[in-house]
């Protein structure tokens, strides 16, 4: 197999949450250019009660231009805040719980042809109600769902829940809820 190597780096735009590099790749005498979406990561939480009640929100997502039914998200961007810590609070603004476990299921890079955004994906178990803090107009606009596992699983193979990040959350979830 060939080898790879980044020969070059050009920023072509950097913005509030997200950036634009150029990238100079040499492989085997050939030089090509990429150009790579930069993000400082994010985390993403799977509630599960101990009913086997799972806890998402359903929320517009401009990208998609429509609602989606996902998993707790949030960026990685308080300085100094730990991928535990990212959790608990976006599991508290956006769903109005708190965890006694966070356990991570996977590390996942969501678009790795373009983008660098890797995804820690937590299960949280031990939950208890808190004050919801919605933040943005589609926080502010969200609607938290509950509902089965089980029924859940059925809406990821339907394709009714298509954001892959949630897919991936529900399916680990499921087999360590022998689901």
């Amino acid at each position: 197999m060939s080898s790879f190597e980044i020969t070059g780096s050009n920023e072509l735009f950097r913005g509030y949450l997200v950036g634009i590099d150029e990238l100079e790749v040499t492989t085997d005498g050939q030089v090509f250019t990429r150009e790579i979406v930069r993000h400082p990561g994010a985390v993403a939480v799977i509630p599960v009660d101990s009913d086997g009640t799972v806890v998402l929100i359903r929320q517009y997502r401009a990208a998609a231009g429509t609602l989606l039914l996902e998993i707790t998200a949030g960026t990685c961007d308080v300085a100094g805040e730990d991928l535990d810590g990212t959790a608990s609070r976006e599991l508290a603004e956006e769903v109005g719980i708190a965890a006694d476990s966070l356990e991570l299921l996977g590390m996942v890079m969501n678009s790795p042809g373009y983008c660098d955004q890797r995804t820690a994906v937590f299960l949280a178990t031990g939950l208890t109600s808190v004050a919801r803090r919605p933040a943005g107009p589609e926080e502010l606009a969200s609607e938290v769902v509950r509902l089965p596992l089980v029924e859940a699983v059925a809406m990821v193979d339907s394709g009714d829940i298509s954001d892959l990040t949630t897919c991936f959350a529900i399916t680990m979830a499921a087999r360590r809820h022998g689901v």
